[in-house]
């Protein structure tokens, strides 16, 4: 986990990339709408926005929720869960608000739109936060903190 303010700007840099890019690509082909321009075209307006979100509002509100609940801090991967688990469910919400609103405009049939977006994203968020974005962020986390630690 990070352990200084330049780590925590890289692990969350690390992971909105990749959250952002995967759901991004996941979004586009969901309705038959992917290509390469697409994808890119909506990427740094959706990192910047999940950075914001993650560092200044879900990311605290996650990790306030997580340090509350009775969980054993003696194994890492139980807060990891919980805390990776918070933070899909959080930014899910904020993020498929975004995705809506930016691809579509305010809507009249918007609260439909959103709600579908939730449940689609929800069960792609989760697993790609679990099993792949989450583990790659920590393991280059590791390897950067590793380095850091021979060059000191």
């Amino acid at each position: 986990m990070p352990k200084s303010k330049k780590e925590s700007i890289l692990f969350t840099s690390i992971m909105c990339f990749m959250m952002v890019f995967g759901m991004s690509a996941y979004n586009l082909l969901l309705h038959n709408a992917f290509t390469w321009g697409s994808l890119f075209g909506g990427l740094v307006p959706g990192i910047i926005v999940a950075f914001i979100l993650d560092t200044w509002v879900v990311g605290k509100i996650a990790k306030g929720i997580a340090f509350k609940l009775p969980i054993s801090r003696e194994k890492m991967i139980y807060m990891i869960l919980t805390i990776s688990t918070l933070m899909v469910t959080g930014m899910v919400l904020c993020m498929s608000l975004f995705g809506v609103v930016f691809e579509g405009g305010i809507q009249e049939d918007m609260g439909k739109l959103y709600l579908e977006a939730i449940g689609f994203n929800f069960i792609a968020a989760l697993p790609l936060q679990l099993l792949v974005v989450g583990p790659i962020s920590r393991f280059i986390l590791g390897s950067y903190q590793k380095r850091q630690a021979v060059q000191s």
